[in-house]
């Protein structure tokens, strides 16, 4: 007889102390995400209403923003929604809307991130080629490419997920992702497991590429104190974007794989939470302030309200 058997419905871990602390717990979370709306859609309509702003590396910036709100309201809905009603329960084709919805977010961040750095390569390498090079085209297919690449990549790895047959229903995870679903099945994941190899290889040769491209501007800007300067202003955040955003796939890629219930349940929590708190906070925040053009006209903004 087959053992296998396919569950409507997954059940996902319970936040520790979730019953006597749930209002806590749902107060903070709230704050974060109301905190993620009000700095990202804050710098949005800053970058969209000042003209001088209308230039590709803000125009790439802005879509960062779009695309860490766009991640966040894939998770916090749905979990504030549970600490209210104290049930971590979610159905099959939601779960599946879920871990879309976030790992393409993931990825399209890392594409963002990469293009940034083209482009900021371009500025410092080339200037004088910078607006030919970086024209309207060409920046319209750089965002193209920016959310197509991550979302057909994810599609696929869900439908490589769905034609699993699943035995076991419970997800060891505050959301839904892809691995997490892989992990329920009885079959053979052979596929899923080199699809994701794949991936992950993938957005690690993006990183190593954006990381030694930053490597020679730096050499390159030694020789002239106004290119020191404007490495230091536009490319120090794209740097500390990319490595906090590295950081946290890393826990998060290590958890999902190697990760064992020998882990304390805290530690668990935050390697799941961090690449969806801190990179929408710390990208509006990190870049708000150190482009002297965002900061001049984010105060201005203040100042006029």
């Amino acid at each position: 007889m087959d053992n296998s058997t396919y569950f409507a419905t997954y059940t996902l871990m319970q936040p520790e102390g979730s019953k006597f602390h749930r209002h806590v717990y749902f107060s903070c979370f709230l704050l974060f995400y109301s905190l993620i709306l009000l700095l990202n859609i804050w710098l949005c309509v800053v970058i969209v209403l000042e003209r001088p702003l209308h230039e590709p590396m803000y125009i790439f910036l802005c879509n960062l923003c779009i695309n860490g709100i766009f991640g966040a309201t894939g998770f916090y809905p749905k979990f504030l929604h549970d600490l209210i009603l104290d049930s971590y329960v979610i159905p099959s084709y939601m779960c599946a809307l879920q871990s879309f919805v976030i790992y393409s977010a993931v990825k399209c961040e890392y594409c963002t991130l990469a293009v940034m750095a083209y482009d900021r390569n371009v500025a410092i390498c080339k200037p004088l080629n910078y607006h030919s090079k970086m024209n309207r085209f060409k920046c319209v297919m750089l965002l193209v490419f920016c959310w197509t690449v991550p979302f057909v990549t994810t599609l696929i790895a869900l439908l490589l997920s769905n034609r699993l047959a699943l035995c076991r229903y419970h997800i060891d995870k505050l959301y839904c992702d892809n691995w997490s679903m892989v992990k329920l099945s009885c079959e053979s994941t052979v596929v899923n497991n080199i699809y994701g190899l794949l991936g992950i290889s993938f957005y690690f040769c993006i990183f190593a590429i954006v990381m030694v491209s930053y490597i020679k501007l730096a050499i390159a800007c030694k020789a002239s104190l106004e290119c020191r300067k404007k490495f230091w202003q536009t490319c120090v955040p794209h740097m500390l974007s990319l490595l906090n955003f590295s950081v946290a796939m890393l826990f998060d890629t290590l958890f999902n794989r190697y990760g064992s219930s020998n882990i304390p349940e805290s530690l668990r929590h935050f390697l799941a939470l961090e690449i969806i708190i801190v990179p929408p906070i710390f990208n509006p925040l990190i870049y708000g302030l150190k482009l002297t053009e965002v900061r001049k006209r984010v105060f201005k903004s203040c100042f006029k309200s």
